[in-house]
C-alpha cells in the first residue's frame, strides 16, 4: 500500500489525459486527490510536458521531490499516434479552430502520401503555431492570435526520429511519429499538407510513449482518484 511519505519522497505517475482536459486540469486534479485522500496538507505536484486539451495519452506527473526530474523527463524523445484531415486547414491547425481554406486532393495519392514523409525525417524547421502557450513579448502566441493580431513566429530546429503512415482513406491519413522535445504535431501536419501541394490539419493525436514509459501503463486521472480513496 502507498503512503502519503511516498508522494512526499517523490514518485512518477503515468497519466492518460482525457480528451478536452487540460494538462493543468489533469495534475490539479491529483493534487487535490492527494491532498483529500490521504491528508497532504502540502504536496508538491508537476507534469513533464503539456498536452492540448484535444489531444490525449501519456502524461508524466511527477510529486513531492520528484518534481526536480521534470526538466529531465521533458527532455526524452516522445511517440504520437493520430490522423491528419487531407484537403483542409485551419488557423490553429487542428480542430480547436474551423476550416479556412480547402485545397484539391484528386492528384494525392498512397505514393505521393508515403513518399512525402521522408522530407521530414531528421532535423527540421519548424514553425509553432499561432494558437500556442509560446510567449512573444510578454503574452501567449493564442492571445495574439484571437485578438486577430499578426506576429512574427520563428522557426525552431527540432528532430523527427521516425514518421510512418499506418491507415489511408482520404481525406483521413493515420499515422505515427517519434520526435525530440519541443516538436508541435500540428505544424507536422500543416507543412505536410503543404508538401503534398495541398492541405492539412491535425484532426486527433494521442501521445503514446516519452522515452521508456508507455501509455499502456497509464491510468485515467479519475480511476487514479477512485484507487487512492481506496
Amino acid at each position: 500500500m502507498t503512503t502519503p511519505e511516498a508522494f512526499t519522497e517523490g514518485k512518477i505517475l503515468l497519466i492518460d489525459k482525457p480528451l478536452k482536459w487540460s494538462s493543468f486540469q489533469a495534475v490539479n486534479k491529483i493534487k487535490w486527490s492527494l491532498k483529500k485522500h490521504l491528508g497532504l496538507k502540502k504536496i508538491k505536484v508537476g507534469h513533464a510536458g503539456t498536452l492540448d486539451p484535444l489531444a490525449t495519452g501519456l502524461l508524466i506527473v511527477c510529486t513531492g521531490k520528484f518534481t526536480k526530474r521534470i526538466t529531465e523527463l521533458q527532455g526524452m524523445e516522445k511517440e504520437y499516434t493520430g490522423t491528419f484531415h487531407i484537403g483542409a486547414t485551419t488557423p490553429s491547425y487542428d480542430l480547436e479552430t474551423e476550416v479556412n481554406a480547402t485545397f484539391p486532393t484528386e492528384h494525392i495519392d498512397e505514393n505521393l502520401i508515403k513518399e512525402t514523409v521522408s522530407q521530414f525525417l531528421g532535423e527540421i524547421d519548424q514553425k509553432p503555431p499561432i494558437f500556442s502557450a509560446i510567449k512573444k513579448d510578454g503574452k501567449r502566441l493564442y492571445e495574439h492570435a484571437r485578438k486577430g493580431e499578426e506576429v512574427e513566429i520563428a522557426s525552431r530546429k527540432t528532430t523527427i526520429y521516425e514518421f510512418e503512415i499506418i491507415r489511408i482513406a482520404l481525406p483521413e491519413v493515420d499515422f505515427r511519429v517519434v520526435c525530440s522535445k519541443g516538436t508541435y504535431i500540428r505544424s507536422l501536419a500543416f507543412d505536410y499538407g503543404k508538401a503534398l501541394q495541398s492541405g492539412a490539419h491535425l484532426t486527433v493525436l494521442r501521445r503514446t510513449k516519452i522515452g521508456e514509459f508507455s501509455v499502456d501503463n497509464a491510468i485515467d486521472p479519475e480511476i487514479f482518484e477512485n484507487e487512492i480513496e481506496k
